[in-house]
């Protein structure tokens, strides 16, 4: 998991919080005593954001948990700007765009705590409902 919290939720975005902790396993390998996060993970913790966000809005409709779930099935324009290293509390945010035809069009960021610039993401999203449903 890449948020430790939720610090503000809308009906158009969301922001959580992330502490980058230098006991992680994939510091061991990314690098031997260089350590930087993994820019994927980064990218993840933007997701995992919009996931937060897109749960939020279906139990807001009603929706119980196993009603759906979240599915990344687009990433565009990804920018990365500054690393994140062992430490370095992060806030992550993501915005609603668009919704058309059962997908959500979305972008996210990445900040330091101190305002510094990380990351910034162009995604989409569709609510699936599980096949076994």
């Amino acid at each position: 998991q890449f948020l430790d919290s939720i610090i503000e939720n809308s009906a158009e975005s969301l922001s959580a919080q992330r502490t980058w902790r230098g006991d992680e396993d994939f510091y061991q390998g990314h690098y031997p005593d260089a350590p930087i996060t993994p820019g994927v993970l980064v990218c993840e913790s933007v997701f995992q954001a919009g996931a937060a966000f897109m749960a939020l809005q279906a139990q807001s409709r009603g929706l119980k948990p196993g009603d759906g779930v979240p599915l990344l099935v687009k990433i565009s324009d990804v920018r990365f700007r500054n690393p994140i290293f062992p430490g370095d509390c992060t806030v992550i945010t993501v915005q609603k765009k668009e919704e058309k035809g059962g997908f959500t069009m979305m972008s996210g960021g990445v900040k330091k705590a101190d305002g510094t610039r990380v990351l910034t993401v162009n995604f989409s999203v569709a609510w699936k409902i599980p096949e076994s449903k």
